[in-house]
């Protein structure tokens, strides 16, 4: 998956510039910079959401599972039912319960699965959205900010989790994040975008 001579304007705003960006296949790699350097728009290329003004993007993978900044759950539905909400597309009936099960355990929220969102905390949602992403089967994982709002010895906890699961079932991770320390865990590469996106 590649970015070659990528180029993104919103009027006169430059968003990306003549960027070349490589993502290495079954790894995990996590883009830092600050505010407004294109980094949620690189994610939205990738999901098909947004098209550049110029340059190519070249993706093989067929699935993509995306875990936006905000958690865009729906709040009429239970925790357990946001996750099979996705999960119908593409998994049998049969193994949903075990895989959310799965999921929720590994966010330590497994016996909140029977609740609806308005009971949860902020810091909760993100976790059940969290889930969700992990949960759903994809060659390519984007998360935007996956762990924000998510207490520090909780978050060291579902990092954990998430790479041992990740070592079971290799794909292609995206992640977005402010803080190096969680990208030095996390990540086999690092890239920090500046002004233009020079890396």
């Amino acid at each position: 998956m590649q970015f070659i001579n990528a180029c993104k304007a919103y009027g006169d705003k430059i968003i990306l510039k003549d960027l070349n960006l490589n993502f290495e296949k079954n790894k995990i790699t996590a883009l830092l910079a600050p505010s407004g350097y294109g980094k949620t728009t690189l994610l939205n290329i990738i999901a098909g959401l947004e098209f550049l003004d110029s340059g190519s993007f070249i993706m093989e993978a067929q699935s993509i599972s995306y875990m936006f900044q905000e958690d865009r759950l729906l709040p009429w539905l239970t925790v357990y039912d946001n996750i099979a909400f996705v999960l119908k597309s593409n998994t049998f009936k049969c193994e949903i319960e075990n895989i959310i099960d799965k999921y929720l355990d590994l966010v330590n929220l497994k016996e909140y699965k029977d609740y609806t969102l308005d009971k949860l905390s902020g810091g909760m949602k993100r976790r059940v959205a969290l889930a969700r992403a992990f949960a759903y089967k994809s060659e390519v994982l984007i998360m935007d900010e996956p762990f924000k709002g998510i207490d520090l010895t909780l978050k060291k906890g579902i990092i954990s989790g998430f790479l041992k699961l990740w070592e079971k079932d290799k794909r292609t991770v995206i992640v977005i994040t402010h803080d190096i320390n969680e990208a030095r865990i996390l990540a086999h590469n690092i890239y920090f975008l500046e002004e233009y996106n020079k890396l």
